[in-house]
């Protein structure tokens, strides 16, 4: 599976913003799905996960109410999308798959492929 994200940028803070991750190279539809961030000097963090049709979706505490997973099967794309966004938000969004898993997975090392990354930096 290759992975390839988009959409980042600046923004300002109270502001929205969405990030795509584009798949190829496998059958998309089977892949459980998620977004972790990283910001400077600071470990990769969850950030949300979406299951294999859609229907389920788990968000980290510091972006529930605010931000939203989801995917398209038929493009093989899974978007982000944020609003109210805050300073603490401004890191490197990643776009994550797991194959070959019935459940949605929520650690950095429950997944097989990564995308390069897309940088979403929120101004005070």
């Amino acid at each position: 599976v290759q992975l390839q994200a988009s959409g980042g940028g600046l923004v300002q803070a109270g502001g929205s913003l969405r990030v795509s991750c584009a798949a190829s190279g496998s059958t998309f539809s089977n892949t459980v799905m998620g977004w972790f961030r990283q910001a400077p000097g600071k470990e990769r963090e969850f950030v949300a996960t979406i299951s294999r049709s859609g229907d389920s979706t788990y968000y980290a505490d510091s972006v529930k109410g605010r931000f939203t997973i989801s995917r398209d099967n038929a493009k093989m794309t899974m978007y982000l999308q944020m609003s109210s966004l805050k300073p603490e938000d401004t890191a490197l969004y990643y776009c994550a798959a797991r194959r070959k898993i019935s459940s949605v997975v929520f650690d950095v090392s429950d997944y097989d492929y990564w995308g390069q990354g897309t940088q979403v930096t929120v101004s005070s």
